[in-house]
């Protein structure tokens, strides 16, 4: 039996050394508040695995999933020329451009 790296010599001087210093009576109480820190100790454990579990499905879903593409619905004509026009030569309005423009108005 060797519990943490612990053989049964060195459990049963812990042991006895633990009778001497709490006595008959105090060492259940300790042994049961020991077990109790422990199993709750254990318990936020496994809550832990299968938080991390969990997010890590979903993760692995959504990267597994292919993604969708939409498309937009045609424009109407009308518009459609006039949007390629614009948006085909971006504009571009610099301070240079912006003084000339000014300096023709004035004259």
């Amino acid at each position: 039996m060797n519990i943490f790296g612990i053989g049964l010599p060195e459990m049963a001087v812990i042991m006895i050394v633990a009778l001497l210093i709490f006595g008959p009576k105090k060492l259940p109480e300790i042994g049961r508040s020991l077990g109790k820190a422990i199993k709750g100790f254990q318990e936020a454990s496994k809550e832990f695995q299968d938080e991390f579990k969990k997010e890590a499905e979903q993760i692995e879903k959504v990267i597994n999933t292919p993604m969708e593409a939409k498309l937009e619905p045609p424009a109407p004509k009308a518009l459609a020329s006039n949007e390629a026009a614009t948006s085909s030569e971006p504009e571009v309005v610099t301070p240079v451009a912006e003084e000339s423009t000014s300096s023709s108005q004035q004259s």
